[in-house]
């Protein structure tokens, strides 16, 4: 090779060598950090295509998914699940449908149902092996349940209230008129099924005749129309008064602690201009030994604050609005996701993530953790609280800026 060729040669080299430096100079920017550059951004529009099969409901409902933002980065479990896509099992009187640890592979600590009575459908007297904490989000419903003391607790709840059955005891469940009830159940346990509890009528059947007279002190002839199979969820007679039934079963005397709570109506943890936190564990919820719960509501456009859970997993059941959700992790990974209503979210513990109302009207959901106490950390008030000249060092941010960081935990923002 000649001279001339072989300085022609380095020229381009050094050119092509200084083009991708520019790119990658380029490349990392605010907004835009990663080498090699993430997301849409950074892509030409023929690489950007997709124009293989698609299914177009699912295509629209997961923009999050389909043009991540260009600082999502790495692989992560996926931490979307719904009810909507989940299958009903429906019965004369109601319907129920489940997500536990085999559908949702994320949900190791928790699991969830999602159930229907309408009015006078029961859900059969039952217990199970794991705690049942769970929220009404349509119409009302009648509890009951007795504490190991034989102390009977019965009461109706409506849109907004809690009830919680610790573990092993008995239990049932029934719409009241006219509406019957809509509510979501959360086991404490990321394998217990709905379809795989202890029944009423399941022991009765599967008990001798001889022994079951024994135990309850009449003939054998009394048990003889006894369910062959379970009832389940079945249409039963709508309840009389509360105050009757309260009666009926006052005398072992009343537990100390209501198995009821009034989330809904609860004084909130965190309110501002952009939403409100309405907060129930042990501390207030003194039955509720191993759930605690947030319910929020963020308003358009405000973001739940960039935060982490230092104690327990979230699991998240979405009730009304439209939101995304990203959650950050070591690594670093970084990924969004949308939500809406039916839908179900969830963290694991100590991982960050921020949720922003990306509609139009008010976002809710309801934040399960299993543990008793509530526990979270405010990355703006870590920051607030931790030596100015050591966070500016951290983040190239001015002294007067971080001193403008919130430091008072507002929980939504902006306020």
């Amino acid at each position: 090779m000649d001279s001339l060729s072989r300085r022609s040669v380095l020229a381009l080299g050094a050119m092509g060598g200084a083009a991708l430096a520019t790119g990658a100079a380029q490349a990392a920017t605010f907004g835009n950090p990663d080498q090699p550059a993430e997301g849409a951004i950074n892509a030409n529009p023929a690489g950007l295509s997709d124009p293989g099969p698609k299914n177009p409901a699912l295509y629209e409902q997961f923009p999050s998914f389909e043009s991540p933002p260009a600082t999502d980065i790495g692989d992560m479990q996926l931490f979307w699940g719904s009810f909507n896509n989940a299958a009903k099992r429906i019965q004369n009187g109601g319907w129920a449908r489940q997500l536990t640890k085999s559908d949702f592979a994320i949900s190791e600590a928790v699991s969830g149902v999602n159930m229907r009575l309408g009015p006078g459908g029961v859900r059969e007297l039952h217990w199970h092996r794991a705690a049942e904490w769970a929220i009404m989000t349509n119409g009302s419903c009648r509890i009951t349940v007795l504490d190991p003391q034989g102390r009977a607790y019965v009461q109706d709840v409506g849109v907004g209230d809690l009830w919680y059955f610790p573990a092993g005891l008995p239990h049932s469940l029934q719409g009241l008129g006219p509406d019957g009830c809509e509510f979501v159940i959360v086991f404490d346990q990321g394998d217990q099924s709905e379809y795989n509890t202890l029944l009423v009528t399941d022991w009765f059947a599967h008990t001798p005749p001889e022994v079951l007279a024994k135990n309850f002190g009449l003939p054998q002839e009394a048990f003889k129309n006894i369910p062959l199979q379970d009832l389940w969820i079945f249409q039963g007679k709508e309840p009389g008064p509360l105050s009757a039934d309260q009666e009926a079963v006052a005398s072992g005397g009343l537990p100390p602690y209501p198995f009821t709570f009034k989330l809904g109506a609860t004084a909130p943890l965190k309110q501002n201009a952009s939403g409100i936190i309405q907060l129930a564990d042990s501390n207030t919820f003194k039955v509720s030994t191993t759930i605690a719960a947030a319910l929020e509501t963020i308003k358009p456009g405000a973001v739940r604050e960039m935060h982490w859970h230092p104690n327990a997993d979230e699991w998240q059941y979405w009730i009304k609005g439209e939101g995304r959700m990203t959650v950050f992790d070591a690594g670093p990974r970084s990924q969004t996701a949308d939500f809406r209503p039916g839908d179900v979210g969830y963290v694991k513990k100590s991982q960050g993530h921020v949720i922003e109302n990306t509609g139009k009207t008010d976002l809710q959901f309801v934040a399960v953790f299993k543990v008793a106490d509530y526990q979270e950390i405010s990355l703006s008030d870590w920051l607030a609280h931790t030596p100015p000249a050591l966070v500016a060092q951290h983040l190239n941010v001015s002294l007067a800026d971080i001193a403008k960081f919130p430091a008072d935990q507002p929980g939504i923002m902006p306020r």
